[in-house]
């Protein structure tokens, strides 16, 4: 499985970016499918995941900015971020599960600076 993210930049406090996370292979549509956030010196942490099914669970941090969906035609997840912070900059990294196995990309930067 490779997993291509794209979507990062560089956007002010309170805009709006979304990412893209495509996937190689056939089985996406039974993984379930997870955005973690890397910030600078700390370690990779959770911001959403989707499952196979649709149902999402969110970091409490992120719930009513950030929205992760999925097109299982387009072996595709998004995260849609909404009223960026400061804090949210970092690396953010897609993740693949299914059948007890996990795959990472390669991340994408989203910096939020004024």
């Amino acid at each position: 499985v490779q997993l291509q993210a794209s979507g990062g930049g560089l956007v002010q406090p309170g805009g709006s970016l979304r990412l893209s996370c495509a996937a190689s292979g056939s089985r996406f549509s039974l993984a379930t499918m997870g955005w973690y956030r890397q910030a600078p010196g700390k370690q990779r942490e959770l911001v959403a995941i989707i499952s196979s099914g649709g149902t999402t669970t969110y970091v409490d941090s992120y719930k009513g900015r950030f929205t992760i969906s999925r097109d299982n035609a387009k072996n595709t997840v998004y995260l849609q971020m909404n009223s960026l912070k400061p804090e949210d900059t970092g690396v953010y990294y897609c993740n693949f599960r299914v059948a007890g196995l996990a795959y990472w990309g390669q991340g994408t930067l989203v910096t939020v600076s004024s």
